[in-house]
């Protein structure tokens, strides 16, 4: 230790290689147990340097960037698409994650301000400020929740029950609590203490493990629903360069109609992903209605995304037609991409030649309504591409609803681990919400995954067809569904009151 004192690069290279570590812990590798290593020895390296400020926040951030630039490299892949972006690879690669490491930087920071020492008392001091502000990220300036280390656990269906209680940011918080816990080892306690931690801490998990998995047995016990329907979730894996090469639109249509395969006598659903048209609006779509009528039936109802052109606005919407193209119901996207699908500061950066990263340059508007989709008494959530990712901000209508639908183009994320990210969310919202999700992905993973995080069925990035739904299983309403986040401020008052009590006792 006394040459990290002396070497600070030596001391921030090995922080990073523990935050690039880390990020090994997410999907699609899901190495969980690396977690007990980093987490402990970023704490132990803090308390190396307890009064300097200037030390923490680096070591927090450089832990940050090492964690991101690894997990979130794929970003740099929807540059590729346009010449004029290819210049702006190596900034996005390296900014972004500095960007979001910068709130490590600042949980360190605050945490070398509560007079940090070995003991437990800096274990629950920087579970706190670590969750305060991956709250904060999730939220400023429109939130990127994307990789909480709560992911982590994805695969682990027993373990992560106890969302549908918590919710993703306050059992992200108890994660961290958990991966954190290990180095008490190392602290100055009698061993009886070191012991009964141990002990405790096993007690917890197990018991969480046990809860869930009883959970889980109790819902295979739950009758099928039938929808007295069919839904076909719809996967075509169309290669997304191809929206750039002004290709005729009518081969576009024909191929989505022999991957859905619609059968005239049998009354469907079918949903395929976000902007799967994107070349045209939908106004000019109605040029190829006799397309959709003669292959599409009276019985037969489309979900799909495409671009609408309305009062010189352009929205990234979610539409129900029927075979006619006629619009039954819509929904405008609320949360657009930052430089995806509009330009910060737009008047500033379009005078320097930039525009958003989709084709073509005029911002996409965000609309503040999510209304439900209705079908045959069955109502839906909509969700356009990373919508997913905001737990607790689902149904802004609070009105009861059957389904979360998420449509998504996720060819932007290339052959990456982009995807698998991504989907882990749609696993988390269900069990968050006890709600069935229908996922359909173009160049993604499209499933459908049930109340309980369970994947009933799916078709991978590289695979096209589809899924056929005719029944599902109904799970009563989550207590997180019903109070929301504000789950999340009550763990949080009961960390900080216990961080007050410990302080008031000397520990």
């Amino acid at each position: 230790m006394t040459l990290l004192n002396k070497n600070k690069i030596l001391l921030y290279l090995l922080v990073f290689s523990f935050g690039l570590i880390s990020s090994f812990s997410l999907p699609p590798y899901n190495l969980f147990y690396i977690n007990f290593i980093s987490y402990p020895s970023l704490l132990w390296i803090l308390l190396l340097y307890p009064k300097d400020k200037i030390v923490s926040f680096t070591i927090g951030w450089i832990f940050g960037f090492g964690y991101f630039i690894s997990n979130l490299y794929w970003i740099t892949n929807s540059l590729t698409f346009e010449d004029m972006f290819k210049p702006l690879i190596p900034f996005a690669l390296i900014l972004i994650p500095l960007f979001l490491g910068l709130f490590y930087g600042f949980s360190t920071l605050v945490f070398s301000f509560l007079n940090p020492q070995k003991n437990f008392l800096s274990i629950l001091t920087l579970a706190t400020t670590l969750s305060i502000f991956e709250y904060i990220r999730s939220f400023l300036f429109g939130g990127f929740p994307w990789n909480l280390i709560a992911f982590s656990f994805v695969n682990y269906l027993e373990f992560i029950q106890i969302l549908s209680i918590t919710g993703t940011y306050a059992f992200n918080s108890l994660v961290i609590l958990l991966f954190l816990s290990p180095i008490i080892l190392f602290f100055n306690y009698k061993k009886k203490i070191k012991i009964s931690v141990f002990i405790f801490s096993l007690f917890t998990i197990f018991t969480n493990y046990f809860w869930g998995k009883s959970n889980l047995r109790q819902f295979e016990l739950t009758e099928n629903k039938d929808l007295g329907f069919n839904i076909k979730i719809i996967s075509p894996t169309i290669n997304i360069n191809r929206y750039f090469q002004n290709e005729d639109v009518s081969k576009f249509i024909i191929e989505l109609i022999n991957v859905s395969k619609p059968n005239p006598l049998s009354e469907t659903l079918f949903i395929l992903p976000e902007g799967i048209l994107s070349s045209i609006y939908f106004e000019d779509l109605k040029k190829f209605k006799a397309l959709f009528s003669k292959n599409f039936s009276k019985k037969h109802k489309i979900i799909f995304g495409m671009n609408i052109n309305e009062k010189q606005k352009i929205y990234n919407s979610l539409l129900l037609v029927d075979n006619d193209l006629n619009i039954l119901q819509k929904y405008y996207k609320n949360k657009l991409v930052p430089f995806g699908e509009f330009l910060p500061f737009e008047n500033i950066f379009s005078n320097l030649g930039f525009k958003k990263i989709t084709q073509g340059y005029q911002s996409f508007s965000a609309d503040n309504r999510r209304d439900l989709i209705s079908f045959n008494n069955f109502s839906f959530v909509p969700l356009i591409c990373y919508e997913i990712i905001y737990s607790g901000q689902i149904n802004s209508s609070e009105k009861s609803y059957d389904f979360i639908l998420n449509i998504s183009e996720d060819g932007w994320f290339g052959n990456s681990i982009g995807p698998y990210q991504h989907f882990s969310h749609s696993i988390f919202r269900s069990i968050e919400e006890g709600k069935p999700v229908i996922r359909s992905s173009n160049n993604g993973i499209s499933a459908f995954i049930n109340p309980k995080g369970q994947v009933t069925d799916k078709i991978l990035t590289t695979d096209k067809g589809f899924i056929e739904i005719q029944s599902f299983k109904k799970s009563d309403k989550t207590i997180f569904a019903s109070h929301g986040n504000k789950i999340f401020f009550y763990f949080l008052s009961i960390y900080i009151s216990l961080i007050f009590f410990f302080k008031l006792r000397g520990n």
